[in-house]
């Protein structure tokens, strides 16, 4: 063989190889990636803690626009901002991206959750959820819930002078869930919150047919909730805006729920249509979640080299995204730092992929109806038995990386003269 060919063959693999990776250099997003493994991790550690980590994103879109590059807990990461990056986010293919989160942010929601499933097991085990999470079952399950809130106020608060919100709130986001009906079983190596099933008996609600989504889960080495995964509901947000934002849910919602209140005799639970008429009062619970979500943003993981905003995202990298930029983008909801429950009037005026507390398009959560639910219940029970003052005069949080209040929230409670609930 001619040794001019020979050479051309060995040699323009690698060449060809060479010419690609400049090309896909030159194309990675502005940026630096700073330290190796260290990066920007430290910094934004830092802010998040100090509640500035918005700011700090929001000077790299002045700098660098709303694609960049930078380095968070040891991986290359693509900061993309606005609203077409959260529709890239929840609507690309899954054979594109995945949801993976840092090794750091799995260790605090847990190791195997369902935040991580991607492609097929993402979609059975969501179809799994929404078939059992949609309004014709849940409707059995608001009594429960009722009784359950119920139960944790004259536990917790009841004969009590002072109380810290945000410990109680997580209590009873992981009450309401497991307490009815569910058994904890401990594993090897988590507890898992399982609902036992026979094969002679199938209740058709909420607390039983969840048991039946164990069955993907147990394919897929995944377990469903979590004790820390189920902390982490609305209900743990609310001491942030909800109980501080006082005027608003005592003006207003105070005399929707007293009317509910007032139409029931004592001991009865509330039912589905109660909870349809919260309209105000889910308005409050929305604006909580623009101001403050139930995380401050997300990872994917890079299947394959994709294309966004005119730049290459390498395989292997992450991407991240702030849930709570477009939340308060003055472009998007005016006086964005105003609590203004009726900026929710109109719901569909809100555009598309800019309100994501609940996530958006195929990524939404299919727990929304619970969530909302749980909520509505909750504060219910709050307004119709107590009214509260602040202890902390401190008005920020922390993010770790859920919301967190100075000193978790204490409030000095009193309760109400007691209505017909």
């Amino acid at each position: 063989m001619n040794p001019f060919l020979t050479l051309f063959i060995f040699f323009a693999p690698i060449l060809f190889l060479l010419i690609w990776r400049k090309s896909t250099s030159e194309r990675l997003p502005p940026g630096s990636l700073g330290l190796p493994i260290i990066g920007q991790s430290l910094v934004f550690l830092r802010e998040l803690k100090a509640n500035t980590a918005e700011k700090w994103l929001e000077e790299r879109v002045t700098k660098y626009g709303p694609v960049s590059k930078l380095s968070l807990f040891g991986k290359p990461t693509v900061f993309i901002h606005g609203q077409a990056a959260n529709k890239f986010v929840f609507s690309s293919d899954s054979r594109a991206i995945a949801n993976q989160q840092p090794d750091s942010f799995r260790m605090i929601i847990g190791e195997r959750n369902v935040l991580e499933l991607s492609g097929e097991d993402h979609k059975r085990v969501r179809d799994a959820l929404m078939s059992f999470l949609k309004p014709e079952c849940l409707k059995q399950y608001v009594g429960k819930m009722d009784g359950e809130v119920r139960r944790h106020l004259e536990l917790h608060w009841e004969g009590q002078q002072k109380v810290t919100v945000l410990p109680l709130m997580k209590t009873l986001a992981f009450d309401m869930i497991y307490a009815p009906s569910y058994a904890a079983l401990n594993a090897d190596h988590e507890e898992m919150i399982l609902c036992p099933l026979t094969n002679d008996q199938y209740e058709y609600d909420i607390l039983s047919t969840l048991g039946s989504i164990h069955f993907y889960v147990h394919q897929l080495n995944y377990c469903f909730l979590t004790r820390d995964s189920i902390a982490l509901s609305i209900l743990s947000l609310l001491p942030l805006h909800f109980f501080r934002s006082t005027e608003w849910i005592f003006l207003f919602g105070l005399a929707e729920q007293e009317e509910i209140a007032k139409g029931k005799v004592p001991g009865e639970l509330l039912t589905w249509e109660d909870i349809a008429k919260m309209k105000y009062t889910w308005k409050v619970a929305l604006e909580t979640l623009r101001m403050v979500p139930p995380v401050f943003g997300g990872f994917r993981k890079t299947l394959k080299d994709i294309e966004y905003g005119g730049f290459i995202i390498p395989k292997g990298w992450q991407i991240f995204w702030a849930t709570r930029m477009t939340h308060m983008d003055g472009g998007i909801f005016e006086e964005p730092s105003k609590f203004d429950p009726t900026r929710f009037e109109n719901q569909a005026s809100v555009p598309s992929y800019c309100f994501i507390p609940f996530g958006g398009g195929p990524r939404i959560c299919p727990g929304y109806e619970f969530a909302k639910i749980e909520t509505l219940v909750a504060i219910h029970n709050l307004v119709t038995r107590f009214t509260w003052k602040l202890c902390c005069n401190d008005n920020g949080f922390s993010w770790v990386p859920a919301p967190v209040p100075p000193k978790g929230l204490p409030i000095e409670i009193m309760p109400k003269k007691t209505l017909q609930i």
